[in-house]
């Protein structure tokens, strides 16, 4: 009998993509969450290293179980019965066999073809007949029909001898292959977050309610231009960010000895533009942006109980919430003047942000565009209640309350943007001179 294509497809995917993926997961947020902070132990250090490259681990971690369950592949449940890695109709005893001397093929054919100066040189013509021959007749064997489990056994066993005999100074070891399969895929982890998307764990509930505390997000690192590390160039660079997105950047502080840590804000005023803030709410070139507000809001800030006024905010085409803590009012901030190559930020949480109207001594401050890294995308993992159902979340998507917020608070927030002034009445007029 046939073996099934869709049944195949399925045990693929469920055995070489599900299964490491979720053993991946597993191993990075088990070791993530230990408590061991001894640097010296061989946890400790591998606990600080997860928690802070999560998807570079991850990535390595589905690697080595992926090439675990591809050594194993014949053993795993219902593999005989879906022709997996080879043939239907090699008995299950050659599976392994018939694959490796697909493979030997394919390193002998390589081996003969990039180092064919050097195999003439050093291995004697009658040798070389002979090894060729036998590469054919196993080739011959692998191709038979119906399958000869005898003729492939005698052509798999010689061939295997004289290529090892006669190629072994460019074959690789078993150990290499592995070593070298677990190197790239650390290498194109490291890569991809080096120039594309890299993880990023909220640290504050500065930008609460878009994001919570411990929400971990990825990072598009394309949007602006990725910077070349140790140096002042930036490829691709797509500068300044829009007005409204939420984007990580290093900490612009003037002290260089002081630690460089990434910060998450929401880009307000552009190169040029004059900022001034009351009671929380920006105004720009004279301009004040727009909002709706939404309702009293009770939260959790770590394990501090909150309550607030929430809003929805319209800047341009974007819409995003606001909190204001109670007991934050007639304060005006400002004016501040945005200089050429920075942007300024804020918070969501208005009152409860270390944003550009603190820096500088409470004089404020821009964020210089050498200083940007990415813009938040989504987020990936949350924690506690939440997990699930923020788990994909668009940062800069429909503002989304939690699910366990009270359903008046949802239903005011759908409210506000049908609401929603056109773009026209949300952009705001050009700096003046």
């Amino acid at each position: 009998m046939r073996p099934q294509p869709a049944l195949r497809y399925v045990f693929l995917l469920v055995w070489f993509f599900l299964i490491p993926l979720a053993v991946a997961w597993l191993a990075v947020t088990v070791l993530a969450a230990s408590e061991d902070t001894d640097t010296l132990s061989l946890l400790g250090r591998m606990a600080l290293l997860i928690k802070e490259q999560p998807v570079p681990a991850g990535i390595a971690f589905f690697t080595i179980v992926e090439m675990v369950l591809y050594h194993y592949r014949h053993q795993l449940p219902l593999s005989k019965h879906l022709g997996v890695g080879g043939r239907a109709d090699v008995p299950p005893k050659l599976r392994r066999d018939y694959e490796h001397a697909a493979q030997l093929l394919d390193e002998a054919a390589r081996i003969l073809d990039r180092r064919a100066e050097q195999v003439k040189r050093l291995v004697k013509t009658s040798a070389r007949e002979e090894l060729d021959f036998a590469l054919e007749t196993l080739r011959v064997e692998l191709e038979r029909i119906p399958f000869d489990e005898a003729g492939f056994e005698k052509a798999y066993e010689s061939a295997s001898v004289l290529v090892d005999r006669h190629l072994s100074p460019w074959r690789k070891s078993e150990v290499r292959e592995y070593a070298e399969s677990i190197g790239v895929a650390i290498l194109v982890a490291l890569l991809l977050r080096e120039f594309v998307v890299e993880a990023f764990k909220i640290p504050s509930g500065s930008m609460l309610p878009t994001l919570q505390l411990q929400d971990h997000i990825f990072v598009n690192k394309f949007a602006y231009g990725p910077k070349l590390r140790f140096t002042d160039t930036r490829l691709f660079a797509s500068l300044p960010p829009k007005r409204g997105d939420v984007m990580v950047f290093i900490y612009p502080d003037p002290n260089p000895d002081n630690v460089r840590q990434d910060y998450i804000k929401r880009v307000i005023a552009l190169p040029g533009d004059t900022l001034a803030v009351q009671d929380g709410h920006p105004i720009l070139n004279g301009w004040k942006v727009p909002y709706c507000k939404v309702g009293h809001y009770d939260y959790m800030e770590g394990d501090d109980p909150r309550q607030g006024d929430l809003f929805v905010e319209f800047l341009g085409d974007m819409s995003y919430l606001t909190l204001f803590q109670d007991g934050e009012r007639d304060q005006f901030e400002g004016p501040y003047k945005v200089k050429p190559g920075e942007v300024w930020v804020l918070g969501d949480n208005r009152n409860n942000s270390q944003d550009s109207r603190a820096w500088n001594g409470g004089r404020g401050g821009g964020v210089p565009f050498d200083n940007i890294k990415g813009r938040a995308m989504f987020v990936w993992l949350s924690s506690g209640e939440l997990t699930l159902d923020r788990v994909g979340l668009s940062v800069m998507g429909k503002p989304t309350l939690p699910k366990h917020d009270k359903a008046e608070l949802h239903a005011a927030v759908d409210r506000c943007l049908k609401q929603r002034p056109p773009v026209s009445e949300t952009t705001p007029p050009p700096p003046k001179n």
